[in-house]
Order: structure tokens, then C-alpha cells, then sequence
């Protein structure tokens, strides 16, 4: 049996989701693995609201790009989207992980300054707080846009 038999891939707006999902579908297709892709619909908080940062409809086509480059590659893929706040996007990748039993997350990473870094953790950094799951980051590529 592989080590990795189940990758949850978690993908966001950015151009370096590609770089993660096409990791994820070659370590998938080595493996033979399952991979569930998740893609968190986040809203920020503040005093008199909660606003959406992206419509369901932008979210919907980041989450059917994904699995379609992986089943393009002939991988299994399953999509789920979830609503959070800001603050909740790495508890709800830590427990769709743990619900789907993932052996692996695969992250793209953000790069920010220190500064950005102590006001506001990085998400891949969050995650590995919240799970036991082994965590990989994407590393980027030169064909983000």
C-alpha cells in the first residue's frame, strides 16, 4: 500500500493554486491516489458587516478548474466548497481533511512581508496547527499569471 492514498488539495483564487492541484495530480497519478480538492469561500468580519470576498460564481469556476486539470490527468477528483470567515479558512481545511481521511494537504504557499506575517498567519501555517495530516507546498511556477 502507498503512503498516500488520499490528497486534499485546497486551492484559493490565486495563480499559484495550478502549481498545487498539478502537484497533487502527479503525486496522485504515482500513487494512485484519491484526491478531493476544497476551495473555502471567505468573507471578512468587521464591525457593521460581513463581506463576501469573492461570488459563488468566481468560486465555482476556481473549484471546476481544478478538477478538471485533474481529472485531465486521470486522477480521481471529488470538489467540495465551504463558507468561512478569514480567520476560518484553516480550521475548515484541517477538517475537511480529517472528514475525508486525507494521508496529505497540498498548499500553494503566500508570500508576504514579516510584518504581514505577524498581524496575519499564513494559511499553509495554520493548518499545520490545526492537523496531524502531513502537509506539502506547492512550490510556485513561472506560468502564474
Amino acid at each position: 500500500m502507498s503512503v498516500f492514498q488520499r490528497i486534499l488539495v485546497a486551492v484559493d483564487p490565486s495563480p499559484a493554486r495550478r502549481n498545487a492541484v498539478r502537484l497533487a495530480g502527479e503525486l496522485a497519478q504515482l500513487t494512485n491516489a484519491e484526491v478531493r480538492v476544497i476551495h473555502v469561500i471567505a468573507s471578512a468580519a468587521s464591525v457593521a458587516a460581513v463581506v463576501p470576498l469573492e461570488e459563488d460564481s468566481e468560486a465555482q469556476a476556481v473549484l471546476d478548474e481544478a478538477l478538471t486539470a485533474l481529472r485531465d490527468q486521470g486522477v480521481k477528483a471529488e470538489g467540495t466548497l465551504v463558507r468561512g470567515l478569514t480567520t476560518q479558512v484553516a480550521t475548515a481545511i484541517a477538517e475537511t481533511a480529517q472528514e475525508f481521511a486525507a494521508d496529505l494537504i497540498v498548499l500553494s504557499p503566500h508570500h508576504r512581508s514579516s510584518v504581514e506575517a505577524l498581524f496575519d498567519p499564513r494559511v499553509s501555517d495554520a493548518v499545520a496547527h490545526h492537523t496531524n495530516t502531513a502537509i506539502l507546498l506547492a512550490p510556485e511556477g513561472q506560468d502564474e499569471d
